[in-house]
């Protein structure tokens, strides 16, 4: 049955559509409700706005670049994914005939009804998942994976919308006037630098959009977009409200490096034990006042992705964790180098040593020994904060005692409980974490430049020698 409307008649584009009414509008165009009267069925149209400042010349190139990403995202088959139908160039203009989805948008529902409890927010991101791997997996990348583009139904519902549309117009060939494309409180630090939109970008938005949505803020949202983009740079995302798998995902997406970020899989394994009730029905959870902290959970999503650890920014602290339960004695952790506790740190390449770690007593180059031989002690993982900056050339300032000791105790817990430590063996043994010294990780003259590894080291419990590998 067709819309029956007052007033003037409705605009017909491509013979076949009238438009209806206004449902919205954004910096990339208005959408409107509208009738098919072919079909009969109602649809929705975005009228596309391209970015200011594009030269005649370019226009139809981009009209045309519009076309062929809207059809290569009309081609998706995910239920999470807002179906493209048509799309029609009339007048100048490109319209995009799309799947209607009687619903609001994330970002409208936030603002409406505040945060969300955490576990709802796991299902609505587990939608939003099951969305980005069917694009990634067929070559697209979003580009604009924001609040406002993420549709949410009062049945729990989710779509996605927009794919395609910033692709498009994101080319570095056309003439934008400056145009930033996509939302900045939303753009991955890779992509402030400059560097092109990948499906790690798009996971990073993903992960900004969870953390609006269970905190009812952008994580980086400023005053402008100078400061705003400023912050994604250089700042740590301050979580409040979330909790458990959340808490994890969203750390492990907003990591700064997008090879230490979490991928798709990882952050949806994650995500598939917090999720309950339908998004649209969560209530508003009244807000903590107590600071989340970087849980050890974030940590081995992490490490699971890249062997290695990055929760935080050069020279930032990331707040202390609560630790989790443990089955074993925690570890201890030590400094090590200059005003350490343990004055010289100089285990080889064999790595393990013939006497006890004792606190001012220094570990020489006399006291390596092949892990073959009997010995006291025995390196079983190590790993240099920031490395990927410092080998870049990048200044790291010390981030702190205190964060390094964190960073020891979850590093070196987390690898004592994977197959580097045989698990028979794990009751029979204390784990140490060594971490440098301030004055340490400063050091340089000449050549010689202080150490800026954490060192996971294990020895028995009762003090007896270890004889063969106890670390795999």
């Amino acid at each position: 049955m067709i819309d029956v409307v007052s007033g003037p008649q409705p605009r017909i584009i491509g013979n076949r559509y009238a438009l209806l009414a206004e449902l919205g509008r954004g910096s990339m165009g208005v959408v409107w409700r509208a009738q098919d009267h072919v079909i009969g069925r109602k649809v929705a149209i975005k009228e596309l706005h391209l970015p200011d400042g594009v030269p005649p010349e370019e226009r139809q190139v981009l009209q045309q670049r519009v076309l062929r990403e809207a059809r290569t995202a009309g081609a998706l088959n995910d239920p999470g994914v807002v179906t493209v139908y048509d799309v029609i160039i009339e007048g100048g203009l490109t319209y995009i005939v799309m799947e209607l989805v009687e619903a609001q948008t994330l970002d409208a529902l936030i603002r409406r009804n505040g945060p969300m409890p955490a576990e709802h927010v796991a299902t609505l991101g587990l939608r939003i998942l099951s969305a980005l791997q069917a694009a990634h997996a067929a070559g697209i990348v979003h580009r604009d994976v924001k609040p406002g583009n993420i549709m949410v139904a009062p049945d729990g519902q989710v779509k996605l919308t927009d794919f395609g549309i910033a692709q498009a117009v994101d080319d570095p060939g056309l003439t934008l006037n400056n145009a930033i494309i996509g939302s900045p409180a939303y753009l991955s630090p890779e992509r402030v630098r400059g560097e092109p939109a990948t499906p790690a970008s798009d996971l990073w938005a993903f992960g900004a959009t969870l953390a609006y949505a269970v905190e009812g803020t952008a994580p980086f949202q400023r005053t402008s977009t100078a400061s705003t983009l400023h912050a994604i740079m250089s700042e740590a995302p301050r979580l409040h409200r979330a909790r458990g798998p959340v808490a994890t995902v969203i750390s492990g997406l907003l990591a700064p490096d997008p090879r230490a970020r979490l991928t798709a899989t990882q952050a949806a394994a994650l995500l598939s034990g917090g999720g309950t009730a339908p998004a649209e029905a969560a209530p508003a959870a009244p807000r903590s006042r107590a600071p989340l902290l970087i849980a050890a959970a974030v940590v081995a999503a992490l490490l699971a992705a890249t062997g290695g650890f990055f929760a935080g920014r050069a020279g930032q602290a990331p707040a202390a964790a609560p630790q989790p339960e443990r089955a074993q004695a925690p570890v201890q952790v030590l400094t090590f180098g200059r005003l350490g506790e343990i004055p010289v740190w100089a285990m080889g390449e064999q790595g393990c040593g013939t006497e006890p770690l004792t606190k001012g007593v220094p570990f020489d180059w006399l006291q390596n020994v092949d892990c073959a031989q009997p010995h006291k002690v025995e390196r079983y993982a190590a790993e240099t904060p920031f490395y990927d900056l410092a080998s870049k050339g990048q200044p790291v300032p010390y981030p702190g005692e205190d964060w390094m000791r964190e960073y020891a105790l979850h590093y070196c817990d987390l690898h004592a409980r994977t197959i580097r430590v045989a698990e028979g063996k794990r009751s029979e043994l204390a784990l140490t974490g060594l971490v440098p010294t301030k004055a340490e990780w400063e050091y340089a003259e000449g050549d010689a430049v202080g150490a800026k590894e954490v060192v996971c080291v294990l020895a028995r419990k009762d003090g007896a020698d270890l004889t063969g590998k106890s670390s795999g």
